[in-house]
């Protein structure tokens, strides 16, 4: 059991940190969000609620709400057109902070690539540290499934990215931010987990994450201290 004050110096200590997306740096649900535009809203969040509780394994879950969907490629660029993602207030500062103190942050998502590229690019995040599932497209722009060889698409996949970036990078110390089941899995190989609730709680998470935050400025306060 770490204490808090060793997560604190952690996370202040660490060469690179790991945003979840969808409900923590962005205050929506991407791929409800998408669902919605495409008018299968409510079948398709019953699913989200169950794979982000856990109950279902996370490329079934992905597969069956992709495939009420059906989201084409200009469905897609529309929702970005006309709905862009809210991001979640103080993680602007949050990140900006990290970078100007040198450390890496990277985007490891269940949610997909070209939505998460977006977020990235109001955050000053390279492409090349996002991690997402990338939808596919017939030529005509009609959806084909997705890249099921992206470690993101399976249960464990936020672990096995975070085990590739410190093979990669030799990172020595790297925490992993995120809602959900899924991002608490990630740790280990992640060093530290930090739960976030800020806009939605996820009970499983809440109870069993050793620092739970429901606002990014306690981790702005712990960089300043």
């Amino acid at each position: 059991m770490v204490s808090h004050s060793e997560l604190k110096n952690l996370f202040c200590s660490a060469d690179a940190v790991c945003f979840d997306v969808d409900s923590t740096v962005i205050q929506e649900e991407g791929i409800d969000e998408l669902a919605k535009f495409c008018g299968v809203e409510d079948a398709v969040s019953e699913m989200t609620r169950r794979a982000m509780g856990g109950a279902v394994p996370f490329k079934a879950a992905l597969t069956e709400r992709l495939s009420l969907i059906q989201p084409s490629r200009e469905q897609v660029q529309r929702l970005l057109a006309e709905h862009p993602p809210h991001l979640t207030p103080g993680i602007r500062e949050l990140v900006s902070r990290l970078q100007e103190r040198n450390v890496q942050v990277f985007l490891i998502s269940g949610g997909f690539r070209s939505i998460v590229e977006h977020v990235a690019s109001k955050l000053n995040i390279p492409s090349t540290n996002v991690f997402a599932n990338r939808l596919k497209f017939y030529f005509n722009g009609e959806y084909a499934g997705f890249d099921e060889t992206q470690p993101t698409a399976e249960s464990g996949g936020k672990g096995k990215v975070i085990k590739f970036l410190k093979e990669k990078f030799h990172f020595k110390k790297i925490i992993m931010v995120g809602d959900g089941a899924t991002d608490m899995e990630a740790c280990p190989p992640a060093d530290a987990f930090i739960g976030f609730g800020g806009n939605v709680i996820r009970q499983q998470v809440k109870d069993n994450a050793e620092w739970y935050i429901t606002d990014f400025i306690e981790l702005l306060g712990a960089l300043e201290e």
